[in-house]
């Protein structure tokens, strides 16, 4: 298949790597003036991958759209409105658009899909791929299973096929809301579990992980979604890789954060955090973790207080 990846980060320029090493034929669009895209342009690797010659790189957004059937964007979340502004400017009439991000909108609290379904007709597939796994595992050899999920159960079928192979298990989605609010609030588990990192509290993760699931179940099923999607592969699958690897950006983030140094990093669960806030509320859904975190990145309290009240000195029932 011809697929164009539009962005070049480290989600971006894999998918490329790994999609041209399967069979398909791959163009990685990026800015021009973005570091990572002229280290690709450039050299054709970056830390992590050497990219084939048989993967076309471009910064001209025209060309890279016209000669894809699919379109995979990985950016972002925050700036997926404004670049999907951009995108529509060219003809994507019949393509299939597939977004390989995780988060939500935070002015907003919209899925991603929502946020594309304001720009696109209905004749515009739309997917999501979500699920555990880091680039630079990947790279490596080492396997993951991971979902595709669409309201297109046709592009569903044909994008696993396409897109399988021995590196990448991909299962089927059964439930967009669930999975894409679920791989999004894995974000704000995983910055608590780098506060906790921080704070030499490590062993208190697994209350984290058995919490914060049944928080962010709660909160899936009162948007309409299935609350055991929590439990799959887009959020509690997705824990060993957010809240306990070196590569995962959120937990470095929350790390950092309470050991008073800098990220310089994305980290996408600091937006995301402030949407699930606001989605609570909307949807009268207590997420005291999530509430927590938003706090301590506000420094509304420290994350010492926030983190003992929650796990330490209040007296709650189990279930």
């Amino acid at each position: 298949m011809n697929i164009t990846l539009l962005g070049c980060g480290r989600w971006g320029s894999f998918i490329a790597w790994y999609l041209d090493k399967i069979g398909h034929n791959v163009t990685i669009w990026g800015l021009s003036d973005s570091p990572q895209f002229k280290e690709i342009k450039t050299t054709r690797k970056n830390n992590m991958l050497t990219f084939r010659e048989s993967i076309k790189v471009t910064d001209n957004l025209e060309d890279a759209v016209n000669t894809a059937e699919i379109l995979i964007i990985s950016i972002s979340s925050q700036a997926l409105r404004s670049f999907l502004g951009s995108l529509t400017k060219h003809n994507i009439e019949g393509k299939k658009i597939v977004l390989c991000m995780k988060g939500i909108e935070v002015n907003t609290g919209k899925r991603l899909t929502e946020v594309v379904s304001e720009f696109v007709s209905e004749k515009t597939g739309v997917a999501v791929w979500v699920g555990p796994g880091h680039p630079q595992d990947f790279s490596k050899g080492i396997p993951n299973c991971m979902v595709i999920d669409s309201e297109n159960n046709a592009l569903k079928s044909e994008l696993i096929k396409e897109f399988s192979s021995e590196l990448i298990r991909f299962y089927v989605g059964k439930d967009l809301i669930g999975n894409e609010i679920g791989a999004a609030a894995k974000n704000t588990i995983g910055i608590a579990a780098g506060m906790l990192d921080g704070l030499n509290l490590s062993s208190l993760k697994g209350a984290l992980m058995s919490r914060g699931t049944r928080e962010i179940s709660r909160l899936i099923k009162a948007m309409g979604g299935n609350e055991l999607s929590a439990y799959g592969l887009c959020h509690l699958g997705d824990y060993e890789a957010t809240l306990f690897s070196p590569y995962s950006h959120n937990r470095k983030f929350g790390e950092s954060l309470v050991k008073g140094e800098k990220f310089e990093l994305l980290a996408e669960g600091v937006d995301t955090t402030k949407a699930l806030v606001y989605l609570g509320r909307k949807y009268n859904v207590d997420l005291p973790i999530c509430d927590t975190v938003e706090n301590v990145i506000s420094e509304r309290i420290t994350a010492k207080d926030g983190l003992s009240e929650l796990f330490i000195r209040s007296i709650k029932e189990e279930f």
